[in-house]
C-alpha cells in the first residue's frame, strides 16, 4: 500500500470499508476494546459522517424516559405488533424478523443511553409519525429528535474517535475506494482499490473485514433495476436524496466473496421530493415535510383521492400510489400562511436553529413561523410558484412543467369545494383531509405545527403557493444479509469467517430488519445498533 503520512503499511485487526456513521461507531467501540482499527474512506476528509451530516437525526425509540416524562404508555410488546404490521414479513425474513426484535429490545441501552453517555439529547417532545393509514404504524409517538441534528451527533462521536486515548492504534485513510475484498488464504482479508488524488492502487489486509459502504441508493440506474414490481415501472423521473457514493460496488464485491444480498427492492423513498436549492450533486433531490393543509394534486391539478394524500400516516402507500399512476410529478397547493406554520423540510442544513443548538430562537420559530425557510424555496427551489390568483399561478404552474396540464377552471373546482367545507365550520366537515388536520391536531408535538382548518383562497393569507414534487430516493432498507453477530451470512446460510456488514449496507440489520415498511426513524438507529453488534463480536 502506498505510504501516506495517516496510512502506513501496517497489519491491522480490523479493516472499516466506509466512514458513515455506522463506520465510526465501529471504529469507535474497537478501539476501545483495543484493536489496531484501518478506517477507509473513499472521500476527502470532510466526508467523514456520511449522510449523517445531512440528516435531521430523528430515531424510533421505545419505552424511554422521554415517553414516560411525556405520559406516553409504550412497551416492547405494543411496538413488536406495530412493527410486524409496516413491515409485513415474508415466511423467509428469520434474520429481519431477528434483528427487529433485537432492536426493540435493545434500542433504549444500545442507543438512547449510549448516545446521553456522549453528552447528546434528544428534544423533549416526542414526535407521532407513521400513524398508519390502512395498516396500523406507530401507535403512539415514538420518534426521537436529536438536539443539534444527526450533524451534532456525527460531529460529536468522530471528536471522539480523534481524542480517543487509544488513537495510535487508528490509520484514518480517507481518499481510499475499496473496489474488491477477497480472503486471504490462512486468515483474514485484503481491500483493494484506488486513490482519489490520482488514481493509484492500493491493498491493505487485516484479519477482519466490516463493510459499512452505504445502500445502493445514490445509483438511479440500480434503483430502477430493482424497483418493486407492485409500484408499477420504474419512475423515469426520480430525484436524488441520497449520495452518488451510495452505488453498491461493495455490495457486488461481498456477493463475489460468497456473500448473499437479499430485499435490494425494499426502498425508503418519498413523495414530496423537490429540486435541492443549492444542489451538492447532479439530481440532488430535497425531502419536504408536506404542509398538512395543502392540498395534494395530480399533474392536471386533480385532488388526488378518493382518500387525499396527507402526511404522517403511510409514506409507502403515499409513494406507491403516485408511483403506480406513473405521474412524473404531483403538486402541493397552499398559501403563505399555510408554509410560515407548516411547511418544513428534512435534515440539518434546513433546520438551522435545531443544528445549532439556539433554543430560545427555536422556540420563537414554533411561535412566528418559519419564514427564512419559505423564503429561500421561494428564492432558490425551481419547483416553487407563487401567485395572487389562481388562474396566475395556473399558467405558472404550467410554464414551470413545460406543458398545459393545469386546467384553471378544474384547479378553481377543486379548491372551492375544499374551502367550502371549512367555511360551513368544524362541526360540518365531511372531508377526510379536514378528520385528519383535526386527529393531528390532538397531539401537542403536531398541534402547534399545524394550522386550524385553513382555507386556501384567502386573501388575508396569500399569496398562493404551489409546489412540482416528485420521487425521491432515500434509503435502501434490504443488503447484505447478516446474523445478530453483524456476520455476513454466505449462500448456505453460514457465517463467512472475518466478514462482517454494518448500517445500511445491511439494510440496518439482517438484511432488511424494517420489512417493506418502516416506523420511521430506524435508520441512524440501525446504524449504531449493527455497528456495535458489530465490535461486540469482534472484540472477542
Amino acid at each position: 500500500m502506498p505510504k501516506t503520512p495517516d496510512a502506513p503499511p501496517v497489519r491491522h485487526d480490523t479493516l472499516i470499508a466506509g466512514g458513515g456513521l455506522a463506520g465510526i461507531v465501529t471504529a469507535l467501540e474497537l478501539l476501545a476494546a483495543g484493536q489496531r482499527v484501518m478506517l477507509l474512506e473513499r472521500g476527502d476528509a470532510s466526508a467523514l459522517g456520511g449522510l449523517a451530516l445531512q440528516a435531521f437525526g430523528g430515531m424510533c425509540l421505545v419505552d424511554t424516559p422521554l415517553q414516560r416524562r411525556a405520559g406516553i404508555r409504550d412497551s416492547q410488546a405494543l411496538a413488536w405488533s406495530d412493527w410486524q404490521a409496516a413491515a409485513e414479513f415474508g415466511e423467509d425474513d428469520a434474520w429481519p424478523r431477528a434483528w427487529a426484535q433485537h432492536y426493540l429490545e435493545r434500542c433504549v441501552p444500545e442507543i438512547y443511553e449510549w448516545l446521553r453517555g456522549f453528552g447528546l439529547r434528544f428534544i423533549p417532545a416526542v414526535q407521532w409519525v407513521e400513524r398508519g393509514l390502512f395498516r396500523p404504524g406507530n401507535s403512539v409517538p415514538r420518534y426521537h429528535v436529536l438536539w443539534g441534528t444527526s450533524r451534532h451527533m456525527a460531529r460529536t462521536l468522530l471528536d471522539a474517535l480523534e481524542h480517543h486515548p487509544r488513537r495510535a492504534n487508528l490509520t484514518l485513510a480517507t481518499g481510499h475506494e475499496v473496489q474488491a475484498i477477497a480472503p486471504v488464504p490462512g486468515g483474514g482479508w485484503r481491500c483493494r482499490g484506488t486513490l482519489a488524488a490520482g488514481g493509484a492502487p492500493f491493498e491493505a489486509t487485516a484479519d477482519r473485514l466490516v463493510v459499512a459502504s452505504g445502500g445502493i441508493g445514490g445509483d438511479l440506474r440500480r434503483v430502477r433495476a430493482h424497483w418493486p414490481a407492485d409500484l408499477g415501472a420504474p419512475p423515469a423521473h426520480l430525484l436524488n436524496g441520497s449520495h452518488p457514493n451510495a452505488d453498491g460496488k461493495l455490495h457486488d464485491a461481498v456477493q463475489a466473496a460468497g456473500g448473499r444480498l437479499t430485499h435490494l427492492g425494499a426502498m425508503w423513498n418519498y413523495a414530496a421530493g423537490v429540486s435541492y436549492p443549492s444542489p451538492h450533486f447532479e439530481g440532488h433531490g430535497l425531502s419536504l415535510i408536506p404542509p398538512r393543509s395543502a392540498l395534494w394534486l395530480d399533474p392536471s391539478g386533480r385532488r388526488i383521492g378518493p382518500v387525499p394524500l396527507v402526511s404522517g400516516f403511510d409514506t409507502r402507500e403515499m409513494v406507491a400510489q403516485i408511483a403506480r399512476a406513473g405521474w412524473p410529478h404531483t403538486w402541493q397547493v397552499l398559501n403563505r400562511r399555510i408554509a410560515l406554520r407548516e411547511l418544513a423540510a428534512s435534515g440539518a442544513e434546513h433546520n438551522p436553529l435545531i443544528r445549532d443548538r439556539r433554543a430560545l430562537a427555536f422556540a420563537w420559530q414554533m411561535l412566528s413561523g418559519r419564514g427564512p425557510l419559505a423564503d429561500e424555496l421561494l428564492a432558490k427551489c425551481p419547483d416553487f410558484v407563487q401567485a395572487s390568483t389562481l388562474p396566475e399561478l395556473a399558467a405558472r404552474m404550467n410554464a414551470l412543467a413545460g406543458d398545459e396540464a393545469v386546467d384553471p377552471a378544474l384547479l378553481a373546482r377543486q379548491i372551492a369545494g375544499y374551502d367550502a367545507q371549512i367555511a360551513r365550520g368544524e362541526r360540518f366537515h365531511d372531508d377526510d383531509q379536514l378528520r385528519r388536520i383535526a386527529q393531528l391536531r390532538l397531539w401537542p408535538g403536531d398541534r402547534v405545527r399545524i394550522c386550524k382548518f385553513q382555507q386556501i383562497v384567502d386573501p388575508a393569507a396569500g399569496p398562493l403557493i404551489a409546489i412540482r414534487c416528485r420521487l425521491l430516493v432515500r434509503k435502501s432498507m434490504g443488503g447484505i444479509q447478516t446474523d445478530l453477530h453483524s456476520r455476513v451470512l454466505g449462500a448456505d446460510g453460514q457465517p463467512l469467517p472475518g466478514l462482517y456488514a454494518v448500517g445500511e449496507a445491511a439494510g440496518f440489520g439482517g438484511g432488511g430488519l424494517n420489512g417493506r415498511g418502516s416506523l420511521e426513524g430506524t435508520f441512524l438507529a440501525g446504524c449504531i445498533l449493527t455497528a456495535r453488534s458489530a465490535a461486540r463480536h469482534l472484540a472477542t
